[in-house]
């Protein structure tokens, strides 16, 4: 029996994606749109979007990031992985610094 990506996801991840969606939802509603008029807007059936705001797993990346630029948070998608905040990366880079730095020689001329 194939496992889903909703039987595997961990709890946390699940809650996140949940809250996502009903933000969503929140920022929908907030700016008086219907879920027909999102769903035309994003190019997806509306049984689609509805998984959007549910914060479905399964619905493609593409989905959320036209969801997000369609509400006005496209520069927020671009931000949610910002390498020059990600500390544990950061960290790990300055762990692989050598222990000590040697001058090389210079080429001996022929």
């Amino acid at each position: 029996m194939r496992s889903t990506v909703t039987d595997t996801l961990p709890s946390k991840v699940k809650r996140a994606l949940h809250k996502l969606g009903s933000d969503i939802g929140i920022a929908r509603k907030k700016r008086g749109l219907t879920t027909m008029m999102m769903a035309e807007r994003l190019g997806i059936a509306k049984s689609t979007y509805f998984r959007v705001e549910k914060g479905d797993p399964t619905v493609s990346m593409g989905a959320y990031a036209m969801t997000f630029f369609v509400l006005g948070f496209d520069a927020a998608l671009g931000e949610i992985l910002d390498v020059r905040r990600d500390e544990q990366g950061l960290m790990f880079d300055v762990e692989r610094l050598p222990q000590r730095v040697r001058a090389r020689k210079a080429p001996s001329p022929q």
